[in-house]
């Protein structure tokens, strides 16, 4: 593994990449791996164990986020597609990916405004204009049918190459998921279950929610993140500033939360209540403020996600994760193993040796 001056820079084997989810391999989903990075130790434990990390005070925040089965079945021209429903716009249109049936995007060139892409039961998406000047994969497009109906009755859930079968909706979701709308499962939230979340409170750990609805991402793709729609409440916001005041770790489950409550930071370093839409982008050059600590999956090498990372535990400290993730066997993706990266304190002796 090489290390590059901001980001992680690494191979990832094909074996390490979790293809089924973990109760398909004789798992519960909180018996992954999870491995804690604080003040330069690494420890290796199970996701169950959390409680054990964590201090009386401190506060998770997770996403209430739902997956939507936002892949479709569709054909473009003479071929065989699948549409990614992503996010939907303020002015009715839709932001969506169009991918052949291996999963390889079709991109600028390949696209054309106007083109119609045809979708179940005769009705079509006409694709208008790329979205983003540096995400070409992404096209506003104009649907003819109400889109929550049709992914309810005709969609599945976005899946990558490294996932080499089907698995129904219900292996998307998480325990927190309320508020359906996400094109993809905000997978760090993924290895909790109801008697953790219990445990958690019970051991005095606060809990609390945004809302972050995330859109497609695309892994292989190294892109910045796109804007997404978030809403971090008034309790949250307030609970986020007592647990600081008071000393405790305000620890993101995600990177959606973190770009959530970091969106809602204002001018005087306290969290405030606010919904919308986020395009903040963090990474070394603009670190967290409010949030201390992160409960993460391994993200695929060019993952803008990494420079996230960075921006809450510190590039050494992402640097010695994904070091003891590759040496460890670590399994990545959305079905694999976890971390929770808390930032150093000052004066931590971040040389200690791999525990």
């Amino acid at each position: 593994m090489t290390v590059g001056t901001e980001a992680v820079e690494f191979l990832l084997p094909d074996e390490l990449s979790a293809t089924s989810p973990p109760e398909a391999r004789g798992l519960a989903r909180d018996e992954v791996r999870l491995m804690v990075c604080e003040d330069g130790a690494v420890t290796h434990a199970r996701f169950r164990e959390l409680p054990g990390f964590l201090h009386p005070g401190d506060l998770v925040v997770v996403n209430n986020s739902a997956m939507v089965t936002a892949a479709v079945p569709a054909r473009y021209g003479r071929e065989e597609a699948v549409l990614h429903f992503s996010t939907p716009l303020d002015d009715g249109r839709w932001v969506v990916e169009l991918r052949d049936p291996g999963g390889t995007p079709w991109r600028g060139a390949d696209l054309e405004p106007g083109a119609h892409v045809r979708l179940a039961d005769g009705h079509s998406a006409v694709l208008r204009a790329p979205w983003l000047p540096d995400a070409e994969r992404l096209w506003t497009a104009d649907i003819d049918t109400d889109v929550p109906r049709l992914l309810a009755e005709r969609g599945r859930p976005i899946t990558y190459s490294y996932v080499r079968e089907r698995w129904s909706a219900s292996y998307y979701q998480t325990v927190f998921g309320r508020e359906p709308g996400s094109a993809e499962m905000p997978s760090a939230g993924r290895p909790f279950t109801d008697a953790l979340v219990t445990e958690l409170v019970a051991s005095g750990v606060g809990l609390a929610s945004i809302t972050l609805h995330t859109g497609v991402s695309s892994p292989e793709s190294g892109e910045p993140p796109s804007p997404e729609r978030f809403a971090v409440p008034e309790l949250t916001a307030r609970l986020a500033n007592l647990t600081r005041d008071a000393g405790g770790r305000v620890v993101a489950v995600g990177t959606t939360v973190t770009r959530a409550l970091e969106s809602a930071v204002g001018a005087d370093d306290l969290v405030h209540p606010v919904s919308g839409w986020t395009d903040l982008v963090l990474g070394g050059d603009r670190p967290t403020r409010v949030v201390d600590g992160l409960i993460t999956g391994w993200h695929a090498p060019g993952a803008s996600h990494l420079h996230l990372l960075e921006a809450v535990a510190g590039a050494d400290v992402v640097r010695q994760a994904y070091r003891a993730a590759l040496d460890g066997g670590y399994l990545w993706h959305e079905f694999g193993d976890t971390a929770l990266l808390l930032r150093s304190r000052p004066g931590a002796n971040t040389g200690r040796a791999v525990a």
